[in-house]
């Protein structure tokens, strides 16, 4: 069944790209045309649908809560970095479209780049420390013209364990970029592929939009602070999320 599971979750992640194309086309004809909101709905739509159906094809769970009130405008979205299902996860159930930071090699991929492109996305050359710094000022940029953007500070992939230390840099991009930061504290989605050998299987993901920080507490404490005020909240709503899951497993009681 997992066997079956990983044929049909993988062939629609990249079976389903050509079927997009038009859409694709759509968009580039739509600029210097539409409202800025009717293109980025426009833009958003299909992301959107493929992400929502590689998850169906997995056949998890997934549930959303948002903490607090969403602050209205773009906001600089800051999570922990489980699985590689963080992004159709994010990309399906996360109120806001938003662009997020990738690394260089997925360049080479025709389709998915033009579409990241599109949805505003910034490529970093890890290797090279000056891309780094113009990929820290490109997300700015983007956040300055309006769209919302994801990151993940941990730099890599926790697969489920205790998530890492948040390298500052996000606080930098929040500053110049003059909007808030919107935590969120994602769980489970290394259940889905890292945990099994890359195979799919079912799991329960949960998403905690959290409180946000403003832009204004921001300017006022120093990124040492903001980046452990932010990776507290994410820890806290991670672990809590562990433990309620590890209390309903079967042989076990509250």
């Amino acid at each position: 069944m997992n066997v079956m599971r990983s044929i049909r979750t993988y062939g629609y992640l990249f079976g389903y790209l050509p079927f997009s194309i038009p859409a694709l086309r759509q968009v580039r004809r739509m600029k210097g045309n539409a409202s800025a909101q009717n293109l980025a709905d426009t833009i958003s739509r299909e992301p959107r649908k493929w992400a929502s159906g590689i998850l169906r094809r997995t056949n998890s769970e997934i549930r959303m809560t948002i903490r607090g009130t969403l602050p209205d405008g773009p906001v600089l979205f800051v999570s922990n970095h489980e699985g590689n299902f963080d992004i159709p996860v994010l990309i399906a159930h996360l109120p806001k479209p938003f662009g997020f930071m990738s690394k260089e090699e997925v360049r080479k991929l025709p389709v998915i780049r033009d579409w990241m492109e599109e949805m505003n996305c910034v490529f970093i050359d890890r290797s090279n420390r000056r891309s780094a710094v113009r990929s820290i000022r490109e997300m700015a940029g983007k956040l300055r013209s309006g769209h919302s953007m994801l990151i993940f500070p941990e730099g890599t992939r926790s697969r489920g364990g205790i998530p890492g230390d948040f390298k500052t840099g996000f606080v930098r991009i929040a500053t110049e970029g003059g909007v808030p930061i919107v935590p969120v504290a994602i769980h489970g989605t290394s259940e889905i592929m890292e945990q099994n050998n890359n195979r799919i299987r079912p799991a329960h993901v949960t998403v905690d939009v959290l409180e946000a920080v403003s832009h204004q507490e921001i300017l006022d404490r120093s990124a040492t602070e903001i980046t452990g005020l932010v990776q507290g909240r994410i820890h806290e709503a991670t672990a809590a999320r562990a433990a309620r899951k590890r209390q309903q497993e079967p042989g076990r009681t509250a």
